[in-house]
């Protein structure tokens, strides 16, 4: 990675956050398979720590959770019959929580689809925020404790619940390839006094479709899904890098979320995350004096 110039650290990463494979990326690079992943890895866990400094004391009124499915080696019903499946292996779950004005995402979660986790980012969720917020997500019952031990009585708190009409019974296809239709929704007041003009999880389920669009790992009936767990939290955390603090967004008026939400005052772009993993690799230190090895 370290004989990598600055301008080919600036279009791997470039590459990546565009939605494109390990392996494209090193063609359209024209360097090692090999070396985009170590690139890759240090990327993943610089923009993991940076926003985790960073996203701190925000001043969100409305925020909106989902969580998003994707998988890890093999699917859950096939991992017993997979050679050699690493432990995490099978279905994952990426917990997102979305701030509706400025679209910043303050806090994500890779893990499964239980209580705990969804305790782990209402925890990681309330310690970002400095004010009430307004909070909505869909009707799974894993946010109901995990809202009430990260926030209490302190926040507005609805569920969005969606009802769906089944498709055509007899057309197996348009049942695995198409969503059902929605034909109602129903909103639960849980916590508070939350203005039920703004219960709604839009923005969050908008993001799940970037998230498909700009992440590889997440592209449906491919084989580019993760292999290791922890590369598909690096692919998060690096998307969420980019698109908080280097994607301008048209309905922001062409700022970046960061921006929109006072945490920087100017856009970042992929060479301020090349940067960042410049200063956190170590250099090498000093060689010591030559000696001669006895014949």
């Amino acid at each position: 990675m370290n004989v990598l110039s600055f301008e080919k650290r600036c279009l791997v990463l470039r590459c990546l956050v565009e939605g494109m494979s390990i392996r494209a990326t090193a063609r359209t690079a024209g360097v090692d398979k090999n070396t985009v992943i170590k690139l890759f890895v240090k990327a993943g866990e610089v923009c993991a720590a940076e926003q985790d400094r960073l996203l701190r004391d925000l001043k969100c009124r409305r925020v909106q959770v989902d969580e998003i499915w994707a998988f890890v080696y093999a699917k859950h019903k096939n991992v017993e019959h997979a050679k050699a499946a690493p432990p995490n292996a099978g279905d994952v779950w990426t917990w997102v929580a979305i701030d509706a004005d400025t679209k910043l995402v303050p806090s994500w979660l890779v893990g499964d689809r239980s209580g705990q986790s969804a305790i782990m980012l209402m925890d990681d969720l309330r310690s970002r925020l400095a004010n009430r917020v307004q909070l909505t997500t869909d009707g799974h019952k894993a946010y109901l404790d995990a809202v009430e031990g990260a926030f209490g009585g302190d926040v507005d708190y609805a569920q969005l619940v969606k009802m769906y009409d089944q498709l055509d019974k007899g057309t197996s296809e348009a049942r695995r390839y198409s969503p059902g239709e929605c034909t109602g929704i129903q909103k639960r007041v849980i916590e508070g006094k939350p203005d039920k003009d703004f219960i709604s999880t839009s923005y969050v389920e908008r993001q799940n479709l970037t998230m498909r669009m700009n992440i590889r790992r997440f592209t449906r009936l491919t084989n580019a899904f993760s292999k290791k767990f922890e590369n598909h939290m690096h692919s998060v955390a690096i998307h969420f890098m980019h698109y908080n603090f280097c994607r301008g967004h048209k309905s922001l008026g062409g700022v970046t979320p960061a921006m929109e939400a006072g945490v920087v005052s100017s856009p970042w772009g992929v060479g301020d995350i090349a940067r960042l993993i410049e200063a956190a690799t170590p250099k090498p230190g000093p060689r010591g004096p030559y000696k001669k090895r006895n014949s």
